[in-house]
Parts: structure tokens; C-alpha cells; sequence
């Protein structure tokens, strides 16, 4: 890549990573891109590295933008190997610089990479002098690993928040201003749902400390996807949306069938709730992803959940989904379970007992059927819609 500026004498010297189409379990069909800044000052620093397989690449980067022994200070604000697995290859590289973490970030440095570092440990509110450009961390435990900080270059206003404010979107184009903003907000959305949702409280309480700090950053530059230069606070009013359970007047369904039973009755629900004018989506599992329907579980009031009963328990797409989800903990929505059965009953048992564990508010009434859905069957389904639909409607 070409030598890209984005503040004077700040470049971005990192990798774009076009193939990527599983991050974890979590479906990236749009590839994603590792972020890496440097600062050139009387002091330089680089601020986070890349995974491990595109090392030459970021030390190509580095060498067109300054010698790689004339950097001073590696900052590591986060340690998952998406951003530290080059760093022992960068560090040998980069012969003269210190490594700047927080005190976890040190002791999982060590544990993943062993101590042979020089390390300079910060907090909360410390600041590291370059010449013309201060840097100040903050630490963000759990946003999303413990040792997890942010770097703000005070004098421009640049908020190198690492993991937050990301999206998995690979791009020959840098900047918000230059992506489609529905394809932004769409991925930007998709990595809050699938990465951060657990975080959700941490998140709304680190940005209140972020504030009253006096941090109103004008560029924020994350560790995946694009830099918001145009409107940083779209992203952080999003975040807090977010965070806060905020959510229209929208169903979400999603379910697996085996002989074409519980998909019927996924059909007659979702007519049901349309009828009373509710937005909904619906998510077969073997043709949506778990990724897909938490992404539209983001912004809906309620979850209706359908498997068929196989070997007494939930199918098994539906299974992984509820593992899925629980772990995940969207906020504030209602959850509801409905499915078919032959022999004996059992999936919809399973989904509200995992459900009940991970402390989902779930709706008092399920719907059951017996092999194939008949008229009367059908009916009940369109009314357990109906039912759910009015009930999201009166909630505010």
C-alpha cells in the first residue's frame, strides 16, 4: 500500500486482509483489514501490529515511512493475535523500541510470546511525550480482552481505540467518507452484535470516563475496517444506542426445520406480527448464519426461536445458535420458542432452558405441534405472532 496520512506525520502502516471469511465464528464475508499507525516525532512510535501472516507486509510499511531502528516505543493496546502475532518478528525489527502496554497487557505478552521485551507499563491518564505529539492511554479492561487500553494523541485529536468502534470490512479506501455509509453502519453494526454485545454496560460507562476526561477525539482510528474522520460521533451515539438495548418495533425469527414442519409454522407466525404493521426478518439456520441473525437481533424488541425435536433434543443448528446467543447476552429483548415434534417433545424444553440460564426475559406462552401443521395449527400460529407482536408494541 502507498504511504496513507492521515494526520501530519501520522501514517497508516497497516494491512488489508481480503480473503478472510471466518474470524472465530464469526462469518466476515467482507474480509477485514488490520490497522497499524505510526507517529514520526522526535520520538517515533508505532502503535499496534498486525496477525502474524502479514508481518513482511507491515514491515514493508514501516521501512517506506521511517528505519525501522529509529523507532522508540511498540504500542500494544491489545494482545489478541490479530494485533500481537507479528509483534515478536516487529520488535526484533524494530531493535530500539520499547514496548508500551498496560500491566495485563504485559503479563499476557508474556504468556503468548515470552519476556525477552523491554517493557514500559502505563494507566489510566499517563501521558508519553514525543516531541509534538503527546500520547495519553486509557485503559478499557473487558472492551474486550483485560488487557485491553486506547491511545489518544491528544494534540490531533486521535482516538486509537484498538477493537472498539471497528468493523471486519476489507477496503482499498481508508476513510468513512469514502465507503458507502449503508455498508458501513451495516458492518459497524454486525461487529458490535457479534463482538462487544456481552461488553454492552462497560461500554456506555467507559465512554461517560472517556468524556469526562475531556477526549472529544475529531478522528477515530480502530484496529479493523475504516477511520471515521468525517463524523466520529455517528459511530460513539451508535455505540451507545446500541449498548443501551435501543431497539424498534422489529421480530426476529429464527429457526431450522427438518421435513418442512416448523418452517410452515415460521411462516405463519411471521404473517401474524406483519399484520399488526411489526418489521419482521426471519433466519433459517443451513441458509442464514449465526453471525446473520445476531446481527438482526441487534436492533429488534423480540426473538422468536423454532427447532424440531430430534433425538429429544433441539436440531442441531439450532443448538449451536442458542450457544451462540446466550453467550453473546443481547439486551433487553423478549424471547419466545416454538417447534414441531413426532414421538416425543424436547427442543422447545431445551431453548427455554438455556434461555432461562443466560437470564433472557421469555415469554410466558409456546407453541408446539405434533408431525405436520394442519389449518387449526396454522391459525395458532398466526395469533402466537399476533400475541407477540402486540406485546413488543406496548413496550416502549
Amino acid at each position: 500500500m502507498p504511504q496513507i496520512e492521515i494526520a501530519k506525520n501520522i501514517f497508516w502502516v497497516g494491512v488489508v486482509d481480503w480473503n478472510i471469511r471466518d474470524f472465530h465464528g464469526y462469518i466476515t464475508n467482507r474480509g477485514t483489514q488490520y490497522n497499524s499507525y505510526l507517529i514520526r516525532d522526535d520520538k517515533i512510535a508505532l502503535v499496534d501490529t498486525v496477525k502474524q501472516n502479514f508481518t513482511e507486509g507491515l514491515l514493508s510499511n514501516i521501512s517506506e515511512t521511517t528505519k525501522p531502528e529509529d523507532v522508540g516505543y511498540i504500542i500494544v493496546n491489545h494482545v489478541e493475535p490479530d494485533h500481537s502475532g507479528s509483534l515478536p518478528e516487529v520488535a526484533k525489527k524494530l531493535k530500539n523500541a520499547v514496548i508500551v502496554c498496560s500491566e495485563r497487557g504485559k503479563d499476557a505478552i508474556t504468556e503468548h510470546y515470552g519476556g525477552a521485551f523491554r517493557f514500559q507499563t502505563v494507566k489510566t491518564g499517563d501521558e508519553l511525550k514525543l516531541g509534538n505529539h503527546t500520547l495519553r492511554f486509557i485503559e478499557a479492561p473487558m472492551l474486550h480482552w483485560p488487557d485491553s487500553m486506547f491511545t489518544y494523541v491528544v494534540e490531533n485529536k486521535i482516538l486509537m481505540c484498538n477493537d472498539a468502534f471497528g468493523q471486519h470490512l476489507a477496503s482499498s479506501k481508508l476513510f468513512d467518507d469514502d465507503i458507502d455509509p449503508a455498508i458501513l453502519m451495516e458492518e459497524a453494526g454486525r461487529y458490535f452484535a457479534n463482538i462487544l454485545t456481552p461488553f454492552a454496560q462497560l461500554i456506555t460507562r467507559k465512554i461517560q470516563e472517556v468524556v469526562k476526561m475531556g477526549i472529544s477525539p475529531t478522528i477515530i482510528a480502530p484496529s479493523h475496517g475504516v477511520i471515521w474522520r468525517q463524523n466520529p460521533a455517528k459511530i460513539i451515539q451508535a455505540y451507545l444506542d446500541w449498548s443501551a438495548g435501543k431497539a424498534k418495533n422489529k421480530i426476529v425469527i429464527v429457526y431450522d426445520t427438518m421435513w418442512g414442519s416448523t418452517d410452515k409454522m415460521a411462516r405463519a407466525i411471521s404473517e401474524g406480527a406483519i399484520s399488526e404493521g411489526i418489521e419482521v426478518k426471519i433466519c433459517k439456520l443451513r441458509a442464514a448464519t449465526n453471525t446473520e441473525a445476531m446481527t438482526e437481533i441487534l436492533d429488534a424488541k423480540a426473538v422468536i426461536a423454532g427447532s424440531p425435536t430430534l433425538n429429544n433434543q433441539m436440531f442441531p443448528t439450532m443448538a449451536s445458535f442458542m450457544n451462540y446467543a446466550t453467550g453473546l447476552k443481547p439486551k433487553d429483548k423478549l424471547w419466545s420458542f416454538f417447534g414441531s415434534y413426532g414421538w416425543g417433545k424436547g427442543a422447545v424444553k431445551g431453548m427455554i432452558d438455556e434461555a432461562r440460564k443466560a437470564g433472557f426475559e421469555i415469554h410466558e406462552d409456546t407453541l408446539e405441534v405434533r408431525f405436520v401443521p394442519e389449518e387449526e395449527d396454522l391459525s395458532r400460529c398466526f395469533h402466537f405472532g399476533k400475541q407477540i407482536a402486540l406485546k413488543i408494541k406496548a413496550k416502549p
